[in-house]
């Protein structure tokens, strides 16, 4: 018999071990015997959605499960080794060695031999290595078990390709607000507690999507509850922080990133810090934030410190890479560099500039000059005639027109005088005098021609 196997077989056969008491986290004691018990992942296990009809027709096969934390990757897993009546043998890939996985995998054929199939569920698979990784695969080919990896990082990058062929990748999303409300809700009766909508919306969105997150407050909460009733208090000294009024698909939302955008805009650093807190304290996805703040450096500060993009790019990739709460600081720092970099929003008007031109005037047609000559027919036509190649002048500059003729000397582009942009100005005027004096020089040359 597996050294897994009693305490497993009796959790799976629904039977009360110890554990099974008032003392387990309150994330265990929720989790769903069915999968209409389960919240979230609709777009998996939706009626008729792919991996619930092969849960239902029991036609497993391998496959990973990829998800951030707290949104049911395990829960899932238990469920389907319940649905399909397989043994479910939980593996951790943090305690475990290859000589770990071998024990498992000769339990698991001695399971296949006695006519039982055996899920193998590894939590964190992407935390072993490729020799690790490489022991399973003989027994995942063969069908001794059904392999079922979780991970939070993405599986491409984490997971070798080999066992990646043989699984099939399942991306779980994060819970919205409204399912972690859900899941409070039939909590309530199980830590004999009571709490208002409103304080259970606060809840989860502090949980921002990770269900354990929220069961965790909850319990924390209803611990300190007296009469059993969690008030707003209790939920804030359990958390030992302020419980901020933050809606993040409500006005409250739009207020916020509006505040901390004419901040930053206004080179008020110490303001712009102060929303951003307000933010990151409310619960604000950290992707968000830093993809607002991505266009504030190209709508507000430009080519006035072209750095200011890379260091925007730099900071979502940071809060990508490290999370929470390690990525704040990335954010911090960002709204502070943004905040003192000179201003400019000169290329965001020339594009409208731009785009107001292009969307009431006429299509213009290319002028002939500067297209492709690409057959000899087109040649013949016209199509490059006069074209001027820029490296064959000394400075680079040609006196060729590239606008229509209806546009020739329109500019659209009004560089500041600040940071960068001071230098841009002093280099396009440059460009465009030059320009204008070889246009000029081509037109006396022209009218000289013509006399002649």
């Amino acid at each position: 018999m597996s050294l897994f196997e009693p305490e497993m077989l009796a959790h799976e056969r629904g039977e009360r071990t110890e554990r099974d008491d008032a003392k387990r986290p309150l994330a265990e004691r929720m989790r769903p015997e069915t999968l209409d018990g389960f919240i979230g992942q609709e777009h998996l296990l939706g009626p008729g959605k792919p991996l619930r009809a092969q849960i239902e027709r029991d036609e497993l096969t391998s496959m990973i499960l990829w998800g951030p934390p707290g949104v049911g990757k395990t829960t899932l897993a238990r469920l389907i080794a319940r649905i399909t009546r397989c043994d479910f043998i939980p593996f951790s890939a943090v305690l475990a060695g290859i000589k770990e996985i071998k024990a498992v995998m000769a339990d698991a054929e001695r399971n296949l031999r006695r006519g039982r199939r055996t899920v193998l569920f590894i939590d964190e698979i992407h935390r072993f290595n490729k020799a690790q990784q490489d022991a399973f695969l003989p027994y995942v080919e063969r069908g001794d078990i059904i392999l079922i990896g979780a991970t939070t990082e993405n599986p491409s990058f984490e997971v070798i390709s080999a066992l990646l062929s043989r699984a099939r990748v399942h991306a779980l999303r994060p819970l919205t607000e409204e399912e972690v409300v859900v899941l409070l809700k039939r909590a309530l009766p199980v830590v004999k507690a009571t709490a208002s909508d409103e304080l259970l919306r606060q809840v989860a969105l502090y949980a921002n999507g990770d269900a354990r997150a929220a069961y965790n407050v909850l319990e924390m909460a209803a611990t300190g509850a007296p009469g059993g009733e969690i008030t707003e208090k209790v939920v804030e000294d359990s958390l030992q922080r302020k419980m901020l009024l933050y809606d993040k698909g409500g006005e409250e939302h739009y207020n916020l990133i509006s505040a901390l955008h004419k901040a930053v805009r206004s080179s008020d650093v110490d303001a712009a810090l102060y929303w951003l807190v307000r933010m990151m304290e409310g619960g604000e996805d950290r992707l968000y934030i830093v993809r607002r703040m991505i266009r504030m450096a190209i709508e507000d500060i430009g080519l006035a410190d072209p750095r200011a993009m890379e260091q925007a790019i730099a900071a979502m990739q940071t809060v990508h890479f490290l999370g929470q709460p390690e990525g704040d600081q990335a954010l911090a720092q960002l709204a502070i560099y943004l905040s003192v970099a000179p201003k400019s929003d000169a290329a965001y008007q020339a594009l409208n500039a731009v785009t107001a031109e292009v969307q009431s005037g006429r299509a213009e047609p290319v002028p002939m000059h500067i297209r492709n000559a690409v057959t000899k027919h087109m040649k013949k036509w016209g199509y490059g005639k006069g074209y001027e190649h820029a490296h064959k002048f000394d400075d680079a500059l040609p006196g060729m027109e590239c606008l229509p003729d209806s546009l020739a000397g329109r500019e659209f582009y009004h560089p500041t005088q600040r940071g960068m942009e001071q230098r841009i100005a002093e280099r396009l005027a440059e460009i465009r005098a030059k320009k204008a004096e070889k246009r000029g020089a081509r037109s006396l040359d022209a009218r000289a021609t013509q006399e002649d």
